[in-house]
């Protein structure tokens, strides 16, 4: 087992996953302490590496496409201080971070995850139910509705409205954006690919946020939602298959010692660098296949 305690977190790795804890300390951001604990599955992970530096380095775990869904909603607009998969490394640890990341990435090799993208989420998301205030307005979500209460400062063509309520299922997209200098950001709910966009602020579906300590929140908001709507690479359901012809029946299988030595061979040469990961994983499959 690999740990690493820093003020940041601890994180620790027993072969199966990464296990994410917060750390107490006043400079932890407030999304990593409301998101709490949370373990990465090694299936979920494409890579890991530590960024030493002159005061203190950093620690990153890399996701697989489409593994988290708060990766998937931020888009890597997160910063450093919000983002759950970097931890803060002080320089006299460094020997202890490059040991984790030693492991992880032996780990990874041994069972030969791949780095491509997953057409299902791997992690959980954000607990519920769960309210966050933020912007202009409080928004609160069950697991299954929505809910838009506004505050007093929200733009009136909003409240004259009054509050919103959004179903998971009537929902196309959830797009969250951070705000940038004297630029606002938003959390919104695109119900339909053609639904008019109008500025946050008038929107009676979007937050508006306006750079504030808690509007990183709305971030795992979004996250709990998106986690509950269709994978974005999920495939597409296929043509039902033609019934089978009778025919004559098929030929014996080929010899399994021969393939057992050609898989050997395959992590050979993939160990070797010969192979990338896409070609070892394609050429593995194959052979399981004939097995």
């Amino acid at each position: 087992m690999a740990e690493i305690i820093q003020k940041d977190g601890t994180w620790s790795f027993d072969g199966d996953g990464v296990r994410i804890v917060p750390g107490s300390d006043k400079g932890v951001s407030l999304l990593r302490r409301t998101l709490g604990e949370v373990t990465v599955p090694l299936v979920a992970l494409a890579g890991v590496a530590y960024e030493p530096g002159r005061k203190s380095g950093r620690l990153r775990l890399r996701l697989r496409d489409g593994a988290d869904p708060l990766l998937q909603v931020t888009g890597g607009k997160l910063d450093d201080a919000s983002d759950p998969y970097t931890l803060t490394v002080e320089t006299k640890a460094a020997a202890i971070a490059e040991y984790f990341v030693d492991e992880v990435r032996n780990a990874l090799l041994l069972d030969s995850v791949p780095t491509g993208p997953v057409d299902r989420y791997l992690l959980p998301g954000p607990s519920l139910p769960m309210t966050v205030s933020a912007g202009d307005a409080t928004a609160g979500f069950d697991g299954r509705v929505v809910r838009l209460e506004w505050t007093w400062h929200t733009d009136e063509v909003k409240t004259g409205a009054g509050p919103a309520t959004l179903a998971v299922e009537d929902l196309h997209a959830v797009e969250w954006l951070p705000a940038r200098g004297l630029v606002d950001g938003h959390l919104r709910f695109v119900s339909s690919p053609n639904a008019p966009r109008v500025p946050a602020g008038r929107d009676p579906h979007a937050v508006e946020l306006n750079g504030f300590k808690k509007d990183p929140l709305m971030a795992l908001l979004a996250a709990a939602v998106v986690v509950r709507m269709p994978h974005p690479h999920a495939p597409e359901p296929g043509p039902a298959p033609e019934p089978k012809a009778l025919g004559p029946a098929p030929a014996a299988a080929d010899d399994p010692d021969a393939l057992l030595r050609r898989l050997r061979e395959l992590g050979e040469l993939h160990q070797s660098g010969i192979l990338t990961e896409e070609e070892f994983t394609f050429a593995k499959q194959a052979v399981l296949k004939r097995l």
